[in-house]
């Protein structure tokens, strides 16, 4: 399984504890029929290729949660999606994270798809 953060990302991580700063991004989220692979290319949905922007909470307790991201319109296939992944740009850009859904979502030509709920967690936090 390749799903989790990329070496791109966490390089931007790790250079906050050399005072450098990281680069700042909007993240869009692109759906997947399975896992996306280590560079966030493999199986994305062809129900909808559209990245959309998603908007977080401000962080606590090492996470992180989804305040909003639009719907997606299936545009004539039918699926099942099993993955996500986070791009920084709608379109080309940097490729971020992949993730698993807790549960895969079929998904019928013409329905749409929400996710209600993503939380980003960078734990365990030290107590």
């Amino acid at each position: 399984m390749t799903v989790g953060i990329s070496s791109t990302q966490a390089s931007d991580v790790l250079n906050l504890y050399r005072n450098t700063a990281g680069t700042a991004r909007t993240p869009f989220v692109q759906l997947h029929t399975a896992d996306p692979g280590a560079a966030g290319t493999t199986s994305i949905s062809v129900g909808s290729t559209t990245r959309n922007s998603i908007t977080w909470n401000a962080p606590s307790g090492g996470q992180i949660t989804l305040l909003s991201l639009a719907a997606w319109t299936n545009g004539g296939t039918s699926e099942t999606i099993s993955h996500v992944s986070l791009w920084s740009l709608a379109s080309g850009g940097v490729f971020l994270q992949s993730f698993a859904l807790s549960a895969s979502q079929p998904w019928v030509s013409t329905n749409t798809l929400t996710i209600t709920t993503f939380t980003v967690s960078l734990t365990p936090i030290a107590a």
